[in-house]
């Protein structure tokens, strides 16, 4: 038996409701541009509206102008998407609690999550959105997925609960001694200060 091995998300698609909705969610609110439209092959009565998430992927919504918003939380019962979670920079994630209240929307304000800034909101079909924003940079070449490996690993053999900083600050160190070379033979950490 073999393995179907994928190479990441191609696209989510969501349910909406009218298309104007839509675009003032994701365009006009989460700056997304949107750069497609055609029927729902699959519902001629439907339209299907891309956006571009700013990662070369897709956000695609199913639109019907019978439709209207509505705001009740989506269900998050055993097998439905519990939130969608899109990536903002640190800069970005600064002024986020900012802009959603000066438009009324109700949120959580900033979440710590050791390894990553999290703020939740809904959108106005009532569709969990988490906006989040990791608190590192990988090394070059290598994936977040392999940062966030390497500091499981750590924080695991230090017997800590969860991701912090500090770990985070310890995998880059051993990504970076592993996938760049160097002609020294100790690379452990050093005082220069103390000769």
């Amino acid at each position: 038996m073999r393995k179907i091995q994928t190479q990441g998300i191609h696209h989510i698609t969501l349910v909406g409701a009218d298309r104007q909705t839509s675009i003032d969610f994701w365009e006009g609110l989460l700056g997304m541009p949107f750069v497609f439209e055609q029927p729902n092959l699959d519902d001629a009565e439907q339209s299907h509206l891309y956006f571009d998430p700013g990662d070369g992927r897709l956000i695609t919504i199913f639109t019907s102008e019978d439709r209207t918003p509505d705001a009740s939380p989506a269900p998050q019962a055993t097998g439905c998407v519990h939130h969608l979670a899109l990536d903002v920079s640190q800069a970005t994630f600064r002024q986020i609690a900012e802009r959603l209240d000066a438009r009324g929307i109700d949120h959580s304000g900033p979440v710590d999550r050791g390894f990553m800034d999290s703020l939740y909101f809904r959108d106005p079909l009532g569709f969990l959105i988490e906006l989040a924003s990791y608190r590192f940079v990988p090394p070059a070449g290598v994936l977040m997925g392999e940062v966030m490996l390497e500091a499981h690993k750590l924080r695991v053999a230090r017997g800590d609960y969860n991701i912090q900083e500090v770990h985070l600050a310890d995998a880059i160190e051993n990504l970076t001694r592993e996938t760049r070379r160097s002609l020294s033979d100790d690379r452990l950490a050093k005082n220069p200060y103390s000769r």
